[in-house]
């Protein structure tokens, strides 16, 4: 099961030795992940991790959505239920039940990220399955424990220069806080997620809403409502941040009058927001907030397109974010008209755009950010994080935005071992596309190692202000 040192690569001869020279370049330089989901608590405490069902499974929505796809309960994976409670914790049973449904994963990218882990880190070049899962367990378990397995030691040989986390808008960086105190170099940096402040569908918001206000000393107007938010973002970036992150169900924004918006907040404030004013309110709120943008220079981020908790049984007893979220389609064009007036034409405001539907990439992502000076796309998100996801984002972006409205690659997960599984694959998808561009003609070969270098890592650099 040893890696395939071409995986990836083109077939044909000549553009597969492209593609090796390419990657060559690109290969060992460091990792910039600046759109993640790790807990700042690991690098704070820098605690060895728990035992691999933990490291590999637990977390890791890829892997435990499969398994649930197929009929294994969320229960014998040892997911926490809603009020964060195991039925399973006995790492061993986990390993097990996913070794004997390993076979699932073929051909999926959720089995290149493991095994590449397996293999550059523990050693291990078997294929996992039913006759081998103990020993496969026993191999990481024994090695977890050890000094170069904690958190730091794992980002230092990563080679990661910056990695974001995902934080609410009502979290006081604690961690954050501890990580710079202790005087460790490694940088994880807090990322701005106000969404459970601004979605009044949210479960919680009502709650979380005159909390997040009252905190910031203001009144519970809109006026205050928005104070609280650029005090909560200067406290953001004092402990590093750069930049701002808005996961709602559409790309749509408005630009209201000052008194229409006071009057839809006290609505919302009030719980009295129809389905409608809450849309309303969430389109109100990315124009806001890409305003706040422009004075702050926070990158502002926007994930639109999930329906959310689609399940509602999953949802009900396992709370969010356990692999029910399902893309649905977006619209960008009328939807983003309000935000663009607004900041659309100033180069120092950064908007990234990501999308779930696909078949908005040619037709209106790369004409808008191949148009708009504030745009960039964000690369394939999630159900599109693969080889194919990553060719079909190239082909269908290139010939409108180029490769430099583009801001590289984001690995996106909870899973800190699937970071560098990540990127390699990124790195060598882009490598392959890169190459049959040489070998077509339509790029030459110095071109094409710098643009590598630059979807690699200094577009995302650059993108995030890194």
């Amino acid at each position: 099961m040893a890696l395939n040192p071409d995986r990836l690569f083109p077939i044909e001869p000549e553009a597969r030795t492209l593609a090796r020279r390419l990657h060559a370049g690109v290969e060992t330089l460091p990792i910039i992940s600046p759109h993640g989901h790790t807990e700042p608590r690991w690098y704070a405490e820098d605690a060895p991790f728990g035992d691999p069902a933990e490291l590999f499974v637990v977390p890791d929505h890829y892997v435990f959505r499969m398994l649930y796809s197929q009929g294994v309960p969320l229960e014998q994976l040892g997911v926490p239920d809603a009020g964060g409670r195991r039925a399973e914790t006995d790492g061993r049973a986990i390993w097990r039940l996913f070794a004997e449904h390993y076979h699932l994963f073929r051909g999926t990218p959720t089995r290149y990220w493991f095994e590449y882990s397996l293999e550059t880190i523990f050693g291990v070049t078997e294929r996992l399955g039913p006759a081998n899962a103990d020993r496969i367990y026993d191999t990481i378990a024994g090695r977890l424990g050890e000094a170069d397995m904690r958190p730091r030691a794992l980002y230092e040989r990563f080679r990661i220069e910056a990695i974001s986390t995902t934080d609410a808008a009502t979290d006081d960086l604690k961690y954050h806080d501890a990580i710079h105190a202790s005087g460790w170099k490694g940088r994880v940096l807090p990322t701005y997620r106000p969404d459970g402040v601004v979605d009044p569908e949210r479960a919680g918001f009502a709650d979380a809403l005159p909390r997040f206000v009252s905190e910031a000393g203001e009144a519970m107007n809109y006026a205050g409502y928005l104070a609280a938010h650029r005090a909560k973002r200067e406290y953001f970036k004092a402990r590093g941040a750069t930049a701002t992150d808005h996961g709602h169900p559409s790309a749509r924004t408005a630009n209201l009058s000052e008194a229409e918006a006071g009057q839809l907040f006290q609505r919302v404030a009030k719980g009295e927001a129809s389905p409608a004013d809450a849309e309303l309110f969430r389109a109100q709120m990315l124009t806001e907030m890409a305003r706040m943008s422009r004075d702050d220079g926070l990158v502002m981020q926007i994930h639109p397109g999930s329906d959310r908790n689609h399940n509602p049984a999953v949802f009900k007893g396992f709370g969010p974010d356990k692999g029910g979220d399902i893309p649905r389609p977006t619209d960008y064009v009328e939807a983003l008209k309000p935000l663009l007036a607004e900041v659309g034409n100033d180069p120092a405001v950064t908007v990234i755009l990501f999308t779930l539907d696909e078949t908005s990439y040619g037709r209106e992502l790369a004409p808008l950010a191949g148009h708009y000076p504030a745009l960039r796309l964000g690369p394939p998100w999630w159900f599109f994080d693969s080889p194919e996801g990553m060719r079909r984002f190239r082909e269908l972006t290139t010939e409108t935005a180029g490769f430099y409205n583009t801001v590289g690659f984001n690995d996106d997960t909870r899973a800190y071992l699937s970071i560098p599984a990540r990127h390699d694959m990124a790195r060598r998808a882009d490598c392959a596309f890169l190459a049959t561009l040489v070998a077509d003609g339509r790029l030459d070969e110095d071109e094409a190692h710098e643009v590598a270098r630059d979807l690699a890592y200094g577009l995302a650099k650059r993108a995030y202000r890194l």
